[in-house]
């Protein structure tokens, strides 16, 4: 199993993803004779398992069932566990365009976290491309040593563990793309500089004060970088559903000019779906926005090396 190569087969050792529903999947390592509790009864890992093959619907001890999938970079980001705050789909989908990443390049990381843009990353510049990041924090980096080799992409990633502000990235003049996601960015831009190759070069920068954006823009422009701008991604999910709206008395002098609108008496509207005379309401299929919405998660500053 690797999170960039699918398998068909669930393999002893193997991470998948236990699926509940849609708001209900969790993580599980694959290990024979373990068992996993759910609220539909118990998962026996060697019979119902190992051997079976990625989105089988497996039967619980209680009779309920759940479906067994194969980890993805997007599953993993809604499910891993939480050792620092992550960035979700929204933002890492603007900041693999933005970057210009491909299979192949090599991109450098700050901090490490809980490795969601790490796992993004390491699908994005796969078989050929190398993700070189760096963790301040020695438990949470020897933590994502571990689950890289367990996800089967460790051979895709360096991680060092040291403070990327005072000692860089450990590498120089060979990465395509830089981000960075520490506290004080504006101390690591000159790293990132001599990290980043010889020329156009792309850095982004993840802060959540507005005032931490600004301390940035001043280092990168000293640093010579161009292009600088910054974005911030607001998340606005619709639902659709069905409304009722009265129909409008809009008088007799509108009803004998109204030859291409709704005309009740006609025998053929009478038993239109969706309209209601009795009532004098039609309904129909709408858009609507939920009544609260994912608000800021931060601020994203891009720049080209020039």
């Amino acid at each position: 199993m690797s999170f960039i190569e699918y398998g068909d087969t669930i393999k002893d050792g193997d991470t998948a993803v236990v699926f509940l529903g849609h708001e209900s999947m969790f993580p599980v390592k694959v290990q024979h004779g373990t068992v996993t509790q759910t609220k539909y009864g118990v998962i026996r890992h060697s019979t119902d398992l190992i051997g079976k093959k990625y989105g089988s619907k497996v039967i619980c001890s209680k009779g309920g069932w759940v479906f067994i999938l194969h980890p993805t970079p997007e599953l993993w980001t809604m499910n891993l566990p939480h050792r620092t705050q992550i960035l979700y789909s929204t933002d890492i989908s603007i900041i693999t365009m933005m970057l210009e990443l491909k299979p192949g390049s090599v991109v450098c990381e700050s901090g490490t976290g809980s490795g969601s843009l790490s796992h993004a990353l390491i699908r994005t510049v796969a078989p050929t491309g190398h993700l070189y990041t760096v963790e301040f924090h020695q438990q949470r980096a020897e933590k994502a040593r571990e689950e890289f080799r367990e996800h089967g992409v460790d051979h895709l990633v360096t991680v060092t563990n040291q403070d990327v502000c005072k000692n860089g990235f450990g590498v120089s003049d060979i990465a395509d793309a830089v981000f960075l996601d520490i506290p004080s960015p504006w101390e690591a831009i000159g790293h990132a500089k001599s990290a980043l190759k010889a020329e156009g070069g792309r850095i982004c920068s993840f802060s959540p004060c507005i005032e931490q954006v600004q301390r940035t823009c001043l280092a990168m422009e000293e640093y010579g970088f161009t292009e600088i701008n910054t974005l911030e991604i607001l998340l606005r999910v619709y639902n659709v559903r069905t409304i009722s709206l009265q129909i409008p008395d809009l008088g007799k002098a509108a009803e004998d000019n109204s030859g291409t609108g709704f005309d009740s008496s006609s025998p053929s509207n009478q038993g239109s779906p969706g309209v209601n005379l009795q009532q004098g309401t039609v309904q129909f299929k709408s858009g609507v926005p939920l009544k609260e919405m994912v608000g800021h998660t931060g601020y994203l500053t891009f720049a080209t090396k020039s």
